[in-house]
């Protein structure tokens, strides 16, 4: 990003005390990105895991608040930080409204009159949809990991999860995960993700 987010710190920007300091600072900071999002396309790693549905039972869990996997086809996505195209009722959080790439301003508000930020998991706010991604993790034969060094938590103790029987692989091009029988592909996710489902198809 250019402009004015070279001059802002987005750690600093996504925060409840960040909401609390300047919301229409952070409402324009995601604005931002939701019309950024709504401009990218789906590459060819979204479309080959999209497409692997056709023969697996396929979940994706991804750390990412854009909706490209959704728009490459895949039916089970969990967001584990939320959606960006997405806003909530910051006093009634089971109030959550689509955007369709529009912008949220001040005085826009929930049907009970609050007003409305973003749906993504800020610093220092719980990651609900945790034990859901466990359960499933639980159940997997093949765990893909795509693009993250896995650094992130609680996001990278879902590796914890998986049963002793499944296969996990790992497609980054720089990745330190060490993982005990893992697959790495030291790859880009355009290179690595096909490659993968080409070993998959053996």
């Amino acid at each position: 990003m250019g402009g004015l987010w070279r001059q802002y710190d987005f750690t600093k920007l996504a925060s409840p005390e960040a909401w609390e300091r300047d919301p229409a600072l952070v409402l324009q900071f995601y604005n931002e990105r939701r019309r950024q999002a709504w401009e990218a396309q789906p590459n060819a790693a979204h479309l080959a895991i999209a497409g692997l549905e056709a023969r697996f039972d396929v979940s994706v869990i991804t750390q990412n608040v854009d909706n490209l996997h959704e728009r490459a086809g895949s039916s089970r996505v969990i967001h584990l930080h939320g959606e960006l195209d997405k806003a909530r009722s910051t006093r009634h959080p089971e109030l959550i409204y689509p955007l369709q790439g529009k912008a949220i301003r001040l005085g826009d508000t929930c049907a009970k009159g609050a007003q409305l930020r973003p749906h993504v998991v800020w610093f220092g706010e719980p990651v609900t949809e945790m034990n859901h991604a466990a359960q499933i993790c639980g159940t997997a034969d093949h765990l893909l990991v795509v693009g993250t060094s896995l650094q992130v938590y609680p996001a990278a103790s879902l590796v914890q999860f998986v049963p002793n029987h499944c296969q996990i692989s790992v497609v980054d091009p720089s990745t330190e995960l060490q993982v005990a029988d893992a697959r790495v592909f030291r790859e880009t996710a355009v290179i690595g993700v096909p490659k993968w489902i080409a070993r998959l198809n053996q």
